[in-house]
């Protein structure tokens, strides 16, 4: 029963909403791992967030029991992973892991931009690919349409493809024999030395870390002293167990197999994600390929409204690490926002979900900074520094460039849009690459700054498109770019959350944007503010906020000029002069929103 040959672990690889976790659950429900009244739609996405919002984030794994038509009983190992692109780093990881993938593609819309991006993460892995078609139920179905497409534009036969449908539960039978069929069972040496892929780790309250693993030779039992090769650090195995799904314990993992054991670690960094796991007593002399870490690319500060909840929102911020090692965050301070963490998020819907997890879980009302990304700063010295806020920028006469990192973007549109989608690249500095027709969908290859996307690209593409469009990328390279930093001065002082990098041909008309802003948003002091726009020490845009006026010559009857009201005037200009040059502007926590509004609406 439990022969390396009677084991297929496969992961389940779509765009977003094609249906993956529903079919998950089908598969889940057909081979009895959850009863009928344990079932619950999406039974994989665990947080409530996934749930809410419909996507799944954190990639699950399932070991499932399967008696095929040949009689022969079968071990299943499914990954379910995410759809969406700033949690691809969880698709590659979750790849590596299996043999095989199924290739979800939604019959009534066909191949999307992620679609191709994780068939592409499968083939560079060597997966064996089952195409399935998902949604036959619904009467927008086009089978022979959604064929034609995948073998266009991915480039696979698509002869067996399976027509299915996750809600009425048709063609998964089907799914089921093909994976036995077409998918490879996993290499290894059951009485080598054990070799084991660490693919993911989480903390969970009562047990510590617990980490998944992937036995790739030899077997890992309970009681067994393991060490982790990169940090070389020995630990003792207290829990062997795998998902069902539910956690099941059970005494050993033997080759090939998925599971997950606990060593008593506490801290999640202990664990690195794609780290080899050996036996301490027969130490490996090479460890396994393993993956890269994913790399943060898009920065902004977090701060809290109230100044009181920094605590809370320092503990919120561990606490969420322990769960998502591809997060990170540091200390700053900022003499507008007083206290907060710079962050570092995979792109812009990891920053929202975690915000809004911060915002939910640990009660912290927050205010986020103008996201941006990491820019390589070259100094005349020779030297590089990686920059990540744009207020700790050297002085311009240190520096020899600026690069900023470039993504490779392949859009997907039915081509009715494609004339608007071409203007706002073109907008945002992109350079087009390549332009293929499939049907009457168009797929477009754009290189563009990262700079330019992380604000509202996909927003914005969804909106000109009704949500039509779909939009995939990957960092590409880092190149010399003519950046210069906008700097905003209230009343004469530099405010530093306001700093942002951006292109100089687009400097002058996003500070004056951001000085009107302000202008309306800054409440009207005793004294006239300047706001103003400033590149290095050249100002490029101001806006003037009026004082308050007394008049101070109501006393005074009759005509005109006299010694007395010019002395009164005197004495109020002098009084003016001295207000503003000792008195401090309080700038709202509004304007600071209102600002960062601003980036978001462009």
């Amino acid at each position: 029963m439990s022969s390396i040959d009677n084991i297929r672990n496969f992961a389940i690889i779509a765009h977003i909403d094609h249906g993956k976790s529903t079919i998950a659950d089908r598969i889940i429900h057909s081979c009895g791992g959850l009863t009928e009244r344990e079932m619950k739609a999406q039974v994989l996405d665990s947080m409530d967030i996934e749930r809410e919002r419909g996507i799944t984030i954190k990639a699950q794994t399932v070991k499932l029991n399967y008696k095929a038509k040949d009689g022969k009983e079968y071990i299943l190992n499914i990954i379910d992973t995410p759809g969406h692109v700033d949690f691809s780093y969880e698709v590659s990881r979750s790849l590596y892991a299996c043999e095989g993938s199924i290739l979800i593609v939604d019959s009534t819309q066909g191949v999307e931009a992620q679609t191709l991006a994780n068939v592409y993460q499968a083939l560079d892995t060597n997966h064996e690919i089952v195409p399935v078609l998902n949604k036959v139920d619904l009467p927008a179905s086009d089978l022979q349409r959604t064929k034609k497409q995948i073998e266009e534009v991915i480039g696979i036969d698509t002869e067996n493809a399976i027509p299915c449908s996750g809600k009425t539960g048709e063609g998964i039978g089907d799914i089921l024999e093909q994976i036995i069929t077409t998918l490879p069972a996993p290499k290894g040496e059951s009485s080598s030395d054990l070799k084991c892929l660490l693919v993911d780790s989480w903390y969970d309250t009562y047990l510590g870390v617990v980490i998944l693993v992937r036995v790739i030779d030899g077997k890992l039992s309970k009681h067994m002293k393991i060490k982790m090769m990169s940090t070389n650090q020995e630990y003792v195995v207290e829990k062997v167990g795998v998902f069902t799904p539910k956690p099941v314990d059970i005494t050993e993992l033997k080759t090939g197999e998925i599971g997950f054991i606990t060593t008593g670690i506490k801290v999640l960094s202990e664990t690195k994600v794609g780290d080899t796991i050996c036996d301490a007593t027969k130490p490996l002399k090479k460890a396994l390929p393993g993956f890269k870490p994913s790399k943060p690319v898009v920065f902004c500060g977090l701060f809290p409204v109230d100044s009181s909840e920094f605590q809370k929102l320092k503990d919120g911020l561990a606490k969420l690490k322990l769960n998502d090692a591809s997060f990170s965050f540091e200390p700053e301070s900022s003499s507008a926002l007083g206290l907060g963490f710079r962050c570092g998020f995979l792109g812009l819907l990891h920053l929202e979900i975690v915000t809004e997890r911060l915002e939910r879980e640990f009660d912290v009302n927050l205010l986020t900074t103008t996201p941006g990304v990491v820019y390589k700063v070259h100094l005349n010295s020779g030297d590089t520094m990686d920059l990540q806020n744009p207020s700790s920028l050297p002085d311009p006469t240190l520096i020899k460039y600026i690069e900023e990192p470039w993504i490779r973007a392949t859009i997907i549109t039915p081509d009715k849009y494609l004339g608007s989608i071409i203007k706002m690249c073109q907008d945002k500095r992109g350079v087009q690459t390549n332009l293929s027709y499939s049907g009457n969908r168009a797929v477009v290859n754009y290189e563009l700054p990262l700079n330019e996307v992380v604000f509202d690209f996909n927003d914005r593409l969804k909106s000109m498109t009704s949500g039509y469009a779909s939009f995939d990328y990957e960092i590409i390279e880092h190149r010399e770019g003519d950046l210069v930093k906008l700097g905003i001065l209230v009343n004469g002082e530099p405010v530093d959350a306001l700093a942002i990098m951006i292109h100089k041909d687009f400097a002058q008309k996003t500070g004056r944007e951001v000085c009107e802003k302000l202008k309306d948003l800054i409440p009207r002091h005793n004294f006239m503010i300047p706001v103003q726009a400033a590149i290095g020490g050249k100002i490029i845009a101001r806006e003037t906020i009026k004082g308050f006026k007394k008049d101070v010559l109501t006393k005074i009857h009759g005509g005109g000029a006299t010694d007395r009201k010019r002395k009164l005037l005197e004495k109020q200009k002098k009084g003016k002069a001295k207000s503003k040059q000792f008195g401090r502007v309080e700038i709202p926590q509004e304007a600071f929103i209102g600002v960062l509004k601003i980036s978001k609406e462009k």
